[in-house]
């Protein structure tokens, strides 16, 4: 099902954009943080609040960033928690930061940066929170290496307790952190997925040749992965038995970007891709999470699998993030800076 953008527009980003992201932590309204990626201008990180009972998205915040922001996570434990992968002239760099109490000032005060991940040596792509609760943990991948970290917010205190080593595989590009198991998570290399023991810090098991862009967990469902890839579009998966897929959906007619489980309803996926749309689907795969739909493990497909196409964009989309206050909402970022909250409501009697 084919079709325009009926959401709710956020224009307050003045630069290009790829990262957007779900303030969990609060628990009292649907939140956002997004983060600019301007080559030549100071970045900014905007705290985006949709307003109770109203049509409209606000400015809960404005703060200053002084680099290109490439990856953003809010801290699922502490809504004024976030981190931020940037660049400079001086190369990558990551760090934790802290956003002060507002008391409704028009002017935001300045970020406070807790501590920074600064052990890395080769390009640092992103950071993973434990999704699900308050962990003293913090993951960090570059391009050769994964890294566990023991932070401590309320001492402005990170330190390496341990380091996985990619050896011979092609360059990590991101990851994604088990919520069912905080000693799990999942690596993307440029034509691989590798999941990862944290207590070794060895590899365990991997999809390979596959050009896999993007990789999320079921948050509902142990054992079930999805992933954005080149070649196949989405697919999902079961830990337990990874010879092959348990289903493929299409991806998108560009490069198919992002990939994201909703929180609440299980079967519900977003999509969003370089050829400006974000899509919704219905991705069942069975009547229990147990195994493939068919007896001989081989991919299965769904009729319609589409419930909507989001087109109402002039730019491409590389950040998507449902709303874990009300899962029924999403906001997408296109790369031109363009916030907009959509309701998936009028597309749930299809489940």
């Amino acid at each position: 099902m084919q079709g325009g953008s009926s959401g709710i527009v956020y224009g307050g980003l003045k630069y290009q954009a790829r990262c957007i992201t779900d303030v969990r932590a609060d628990a009292g309204s649907t939140t956002f943080l997004a983060g600019t990626l301007s080559l030549k201008e100071e970045n900014e990180v905007h705290l985006i609040r949709l307003l109770p009972g109203e049509n409209e998205l606000v400015c809960d915040g404005l703060f200053y960033h002084p680099n290109e922001i490439w990856d953003l996570k809010s801290c699922p434990f502490d809504h004024r928690l976030f981190s931020t992968v940037y660049t400079s002239g001086e190369g990558y760099g990551a760090s934790v930061w802290k956003i002060p109490e507002l008391y409704g000032q028009s002017n935001s005060p300045q970020l406070e940066q807790l501590f920074m991940l600064d052990d890395h040596t080769d390009k640092i792509r992103c950071v993973l929170w434990w999704p699900l609760g308050k962990h003293d943990k913090l993951i960090s991948i570059d391009d050769r290496n994964i890294f566990l970290w023991n932070i401590d917010p309320s001492n402005k205190s990170a330190k390496v307790i341990s380091q996985g080593s990619a050896d011979m595989l092609p360059n990590l590009r991101g990851g994604a952190w088990d919520p069912h198991n905080h000693n799990a998570v999942a690596t993307i290399t440029d034509s691989s997925l590798h999941f990862w023991d944290l207590r070794s810090m060895k590899r365990s098991n991997a999809i390979e040749h596959a050009h896999i862009r993007d990789v999320d967990y079921n948050p509902k469902k142990q054992n079930i992965i999805a992933t954005a890839e080149d070649e196949f579009g989405i697919r999902l998966w079961d830990l337990r038995m990874l010879k092959h897929p348990l289903k493929d959906l299409p991806g998108h007619s560009h490069w198919t970007w992002a990939v994201r489980h909703n929180p609440e309803y299980d079967e519900l996926i977003l999509s969003a891709g370089t050829d400006s749309a974000v899509n919704l689907w219905l991705a069942k795969v069975g009547t229990d999470d147990s195994g493939p739909e068919s007896p001989s493990g081989s991919p299965t497909r769904q009729e319609e699998p589409l419930l909507h196409s989001y087109t109402d964009y002039e730019d491409s989309i590389y950040g998507i993030a449902w709303s874990s206050h009300d899962p029924s909402l999403f906001a997408s970022l296109s790369y031109d800076g363009r916030v907009v909250l959509e309701s998936v409501k009028p597309h749930l009697q299809r489940k």
